[in-house]
């Protein structure tokens, strides 16, 4: 009887279309994680080849630049073919700059694992937001609650499913292979973000935001919006953790494994081992989380419990702790802070959601990446190593100055939610 009746309530909350809808859309998130997998393991394995995990740190200064002009063409594309459209053109364009990358490296250019470094960064965030801007745009915000972590949860088993294959098949294949995985996963994820479309209904935007009247880049709706601005600062101080916390994994996997295929295969256990956790966390605690535990809570307690691996990988690091902190934090990030953080997004209008949310969401991801890492290269012009234990209270740092931001922004997203 109780198993009858939750179904019931979700049939009576969720309306036929947008059943299907969400799962052409869990299914395009899944494919292009399932293809990310393969491209991440290799373009870090690669980088470090050719040129040291030294220098990873220069590769991700890169990366801002590149954001800027993919999301300019993105926002291009939107205002002249509509969301429908951009999402598959942007799906398709990843995979053929992927294929000739691949040619590139199986020719001896070493200067592709450069690119493919770079854009691999940018590519996976600006397709994955696409996604988001659908599902905050067609569902309200209780059957976002009900949805977002099983939709997280579909989409992770692309990425544990991936990372188990690059695990098996890098000394196998070898790693330069594996990209055609990549560029292959990205035909059926244009193709489902179509079907995705088709069922949901294509958001479109209002009379003035029409055509890309109010900026092709929508930084004109971020900077008039205070509250998009805390958002964007609030991701700003989450990836200054992600960055400092991913240099030191990689730091220490290049020291410990110095194989390239060994290395690849080693990424992508802990990619899919990764993928598994945060899957189950979508799928059995996000759920709960977003109903029964208050928005503020969840968000002051993330930084904590960053805060206390970062902790731990200071007086003891090893590849262990370091790879213990790097996943917990990919874990939270993936599933409940993901989750939580989208929820801020859907009271906003068209260009809020499509386009600055690509500006803080993705180039503010790679911006802070980039960003963060361009800092060390600073540091390193004065004092050539940086320690290793400099990048945990780092993180450490920067998780403390996260709380602060995520308490103002939890206030300001209730005053709108009450005022509406």
């Amino acid at each position: 009887m109780f198993p009858r009746r939750l179904i019931s309530d979700f049939f009576s909350i969720f309306p036929r279309r947008l059943i299907f809808a969400a799962i052409a859309i869990s299914s395009a998130a899944c494919f292009v994680l399932f293809g990310y997998e393969f491209i991440r393991s290799v373009s870090s394995s690669l980088f470090i080849e050719a040129y040291g995990a030294e220098n990873l740190s220069r590769g991700m200064v890169a990366i801002p630049p590149s954001m800027i002009v993919m999301l300019y063409c993105y926002g291009r594309l939107l205002s002249r073919q509509g969301a429908t459209r951009a999402l598959a053109i942007t799906s398709l364009f990843s995979a053929i700059l992927i294929l000739a990358c691949y040619a590139a490296l199986v020719r001896g250019m070493h200067f592709a694992a450069a690119i493919i470094y770079v854009f691999r960064e940018a590519y996976i965030v600006i397709v994955i937001e696409q996604f988001w801007s659908f599902v905050n745009s067609v569902l309200t915000t209780e059957q976002a609650k009900r949805i977002n972590g099983p939709f997280c949860a579909v989409a992770s088993m692309g990425s544990f499913a991936g990372g188990k294959l690059v695990s098996r098949w890098a000394e196998v294949l070898g790693s330069e292979t594996l990209l055609l995985f990549t560029a292959a996963s990205l035909v059926p994820t244009a193709v489902f973000g179509v079907i995705a479309y088709r069922f949901g209904g294509e958001p479109k935007p209002s009379e003035e935001e029409a055509g890309g009247k109010l900026g092709h880049l929508g930084l004109g709706t971020l900077f008039r919006s205070r509250y998009l601005l805390f958002i964007g600062v609030l991701i700003l101080s989450t990836q200054v953790v992600s960055t400092v916390l991913d240099l030191r994994f990689n730091g220490l996997a290049g020291t410990e494994i110095p194989d390239k295929d060994m290395r690849t295969a080693f990424f992508g256990e802990v990619y899919g081992n990764l993928g598994l956790i945060a899957g189950i966390l979508q799928l059995m605690v996000v759920p709960l989380a977003l109903r029964f535990v208050a928005l503020r809570v969840i968000h002051l307690g993330v930084p904590m419990v960053h805060l206390i691996s970062s902790l731990v990988l200071t007086i003891s690091p090893s590849l262990r702790s370091g790879t213990a902190a790097y996943m917990i934090f990919k874990a939270l990030d993936y599933s409940i802070f993901r989750a939580a953080k989208e929820l801020f997004y859907m009271p906003l209008s068209y260009d809020s959601r499509y386009r600055a949310k690509q500006i803080n969401d993705s180039f503010g991801y790679r911006f802070a990446k980039g960003g963060s890492a361009g800092v060390i290269e600073l540091v390193r012009l004065g004092i050539k190593t940086i320690p290793g234990i400099a990048f945990s209270i780092t993180a450490m740092v920067a998780a403390m100055v996260w709380t602060p931001i995520a308490f103002n922004l939890t206030r300001a997203y209730q005053k709108l939610v009450n005022t509406e």
